[in-house]
């Protein structure tokens, strides 16, 4: 009988213990996402006279994605800039994963910069290389061998649906999927932050639909942080009212949001002359009073 009992008692005390070490990791986990993947405190830049970023002040949380929108020349691709390093704020501070980056030489910042993938507005290729070989860049500066690369370039093109064009020329492909390619380039290595410079620029619907589908993905499947520059509307409505799950059969679906369901892990941001004039849902965005929000609402 005794045994029965200490049995027992063994086997609530190990329950416990595994409970309490499922809270542990639950906290370290919370507290891990309490710290933002990219932060802007006060930061102050301009050329000359000219003030390009006037004490802005944001965050971007673990697995959100921030659309950033305003008019050309309002400071949206310079808050990318300052994020990798290319630009150094004339006051304020940078924050990558809780790390001052404000001061870091160039060195320092190759070192934050591999954690981070970088889509450009044109896709950004090299017209020399193949697909696989523009793809498997980074891993080949790095010098990785070719047996590890292989199957990370094709990893990354299936997530794009563009492993067939694998042996192509940049000239062989069209603007969409070069952009395709650009982001396959940018996640080797499985970066958790992603910044999009205007990604859907001098697109077609449909193909700045799927460039917002992979960002979708992104943030839904694999928890990535990211900035999404853009001053085209469509984006904010693909982003803010849809959502990618995986089906019964694995295969990735979009589900629009419910009445009942607000996705609070994709924020609004619009820039004017430097400054935050809205943040918040995209819901909130809508219903702003402010004149010139209505004005770009409806197309400039």
């Amino acid at each position: 009988m005794s045994s029965i009992i200490n049995t027992s008692e063994a086997s609530t005390e190990a329950s416990i213990s595994e409970n309490a070490a499922e809270s542990t990791f639950h906290e370290v986990d919370d507290r891990d996402r309490a710290i933002p993947s990219i932060e802007f405190r006060d930061v102050l830049l301009a050329f000359d006279d000219r003030v390009i970023l006037n004490k802005l002040s944001f965050k971007v949380m673990k697995g959100e994605t921030k659309i950033i929108l305003g008019g050309s020349g309002g400071g949206k691709s310079t808050i990318i800039k300052l994020v990798l390093g290319l630009l150094k704020p004339d006051s304020g501070r940078v924050l990558v994963n809780g790390e001052d980056i404000t001061d870091y030489s160039e060195a320092q910042m190759m070192r934050v910069r591999k954690k981070i993938g970088m889509v450009f507005q044109e896709g950004a290729l090299f017209d020399s290389l193949s697909v696989y070989e523009n793809v498997a860049y980074r891993l080949h500066e790095q010098g990785v061998p070719e047996e590890e690369v292989e199957p990370e370039v094709r990893r990354m093109l299936r997530f794009v649906n563009l492993e067939d064009a694998i042996d192509k020329m940049p000239i062989e492909l069209s603007g969409g999927m070069r952009r395709r390619v650009g982001i396959a380039r940018a996640l080797i290595g499985d970066p958790k932050i992603v910044l999009f410079d205007e990604p859907t620029a001098g697109l077609d619907p449909p193909t700045a639909r799927t460039i917002c589908e992979l960002a979708m993905k992104l943030r839904d499947l694999e928890d990535v942080s990211s900035i999404f520059v853009t001053h085209e509307m469509n984006n904010l409505d693909y982003l803010c009212s849809e959502y990618a799950v995986v089906d019964d059969e694995g295969r990735v679906i979009f589900e629009r949001e419910g009445e009942r369901l607000c996705l609070i892990n994709s924020k609004v941001m619009m820039m004017r002359q430097g400054e935050i004039i809205f943040s918040g849902t995209d819901e909130s965005l809508r219903r702003a009073e402010d004149p010139y929000i209505q004005k770009f609402l409806r197309g400039h």
